[in-house]
């Protein structure tokens, strides 16, 4: 690990980041190829949040909340927290606290691979939480890490400034310089899925509509009639 906290990173255009937020993590998981999304164990502490800004990254040594502390400082309005550990640790890292802090500089929420604490404080101060963990335990202050460097999560690097939308399907990482094309791609994307819905409220199966029968005729699905099944079992 690098100990070093980066300064001046450039972010995502906060305007584009807002119009990406507005499609949701499915969508954009989707319009990025599949690709970007977190993981299932990354789950918002209140369901109904949504949020859309900028990373600022953490890599923190397990049981020790330092370079958390130390981001603290290199946040704008905007920003994201993004916070992950060395090797596996559910702690605490978070609380109320820092959450205040974190809010004082236009900080729209955290996601972290780790644990947060003072759950009732932080959902009465509405500060949109993604975390893996709720715990108790708390955390020291004696280790380095790096803050604003590129860090992975479930596969997926996030560098510092590249978008996140983070909603109660998960959290999903778009490239700082992939913004612009993802939001085209997730209007494209929402504009189909409009007029597939306009068009199962009005009856058609989707069996149809998506050419799906084609795809079980393929695999060598058949359709028999229940008394004819029967009768051959």
């Amino acid at each position: 690990m690098r100990n070093v906290i980066v300064t001046g990173c450039p972010r995502a255009d906060l305007a584009d980041v807002a119009t990406l937020a507005e499609f949701g993590v499915a969508t954009v998981h989707e319009a990025l190829g599949r690709s970007g999304y977190l993981g299932p164990a990354i789950r918002p502490l209140d369901q109904g949040s949504r949020i859309g800004g900028t990373a600022v990254t953490v890599l923190y040594w397990p049981g020790d909340n330092l370079m958390i502390h130390a981001a603290v400082e290199q946040c704008q309005p905007g920003d994201i927290l993004v916070a992950t550990s060395s090797s596996p640790c559910s702690d605490g890292i978070v609380g109320e606290l820092v959450a205040t802090a974190l809010q004082h500089r236009g900080v729209r929420g955290l996601v972290t691979t780790g644990g947060v604490r003072d759950v009732a404080d932080l959902r009465a101060m509405n500060f949109p939480v993604f975390s893996a963990a709720i715990s108790a335990q708390g955390t020291v202050k004696g280790a380095a890490g790096a803050v604003n460097v590129p860090i992975s999560i479930n596969g997926q690097v996030i560098a510092p400034g590249d978008a996140i939308v983070a909603d109660d399907d998960g959290v999903v990482v778009v490239p700082r310089a992939s913004v612009q094309a993802v939001s085209a791609a997730a209007a494209r994307r929402a504009e189909s899925e409009n007029e597939a819905r306009a068009a199962f409220r009005a009856g058609e199966l989707s069996l149809d509509r998506s050419s799906l029968r084609g795809v079980l005729a393929q695999l060598g699905v058949q359709y028999v009639d229940y008394e004819a099944d029967q009768a051959s079992t």
